[in-house]
């Protein structure tokens, strides 16, 4: 853990690309531009490649067989709003293209409606899988009880670790961090996404109880760091 985050250009560039998850999500995202996100990956040694199934096969062929990135897919992306059934299939899917571990939404309108047995139950059955599944949870929409009942039944279904958001809307503060921390009480991992784009805002999210970081801008915090060392 980084223990002081007013000395965020101290940190180790090693360290903070284990902690990455670098982002391939946007819908208009070249196969070129795809190649040059995989080249960084593979560069800076992140630990995870994060992309939606439409480019999951070409990603796999861009990092190769050597690499140590972990191949992420999304599965329901953005929204999740789509039958469970459907949620399964494109897990297997994905499973079978080669993803090692899987960032799912869940079942937003069953959390909703109370229903958290419904959420779980979707989640669990995509955990019998077998790969590492991750909840993403819009945490910048749910109220505290919302946010602690969707916590409770993910971490019941068995996911690897939860997630703050798809990374749409306002950018996440460490202040829903901390309290998404408190409420995984170290049973799981907590990725952060949302609008991180510089060092102190990484910095700030890791402080506050972050395991791991989602973004589209790993490649300029590499570079970030990078200048702060030479400084």
């Amino acid at each position: 853990m980084i223990n002081n985050p007013d000395q965020y250009n101290q940190i180790e560039t090693s360290e903070l690309a284990q902690l990455i998850h670098q982002a391939a999500l946007g819908p208009h995202l070249s196969e070129e531009a795809l190649s040059q996100i995989c080249n960084a990956t593979k560069h800076f040694d992140f630990s995870g490649l994060c992309t939606n199934l439409i480019r999951l096969e070409k990603a796999k062929i861009f990092m190769g067989a050597k690499h140590q990135a972990k191949l992420i897919a999304v599965i329901a992306f953005p929204f999740g709003n789509i039958p469970g059934d459907l949620k399964k299939q494109e897990a297997e899917w994905a499973a079978n293209q080669g993803a090692n571990e899987l960032d799912v939404v869940p079942n937003f309108f069953a959390l909703q409606q109370g229903e958290a047995n419904k959420f779980a139950e979707e989640l669990a059955e995509i955990c019998e899988i077998g790969l590492p599944v991750r909840a993403i949870l819009d945490s910048n929409y749910l109220s505290k009880e919302k946010l602690s009942l969707a916590i409770s039944a993910s971490i019941d279904a068995g996911v690897s670790g939860v997630i703050s958001g798809n990374g749409f809307g306002q950018p996440i503060s460490k202040e829903i961090i901390k309290e998404m921390s408190k409420l995984v009480k170290g049973q799981c991992e907590l990725k952060a996404v949302g609008g991180i784009k510089t060092l102190s805002h990484a910095t700030e999210v890791l402080q506050a109880g972050a395991t791991q970081i989602g973004t589209s801008f790993g490649m300029e915090l590499m570079q970030e760091i990078r200048r702060g060392h030479k400084d």
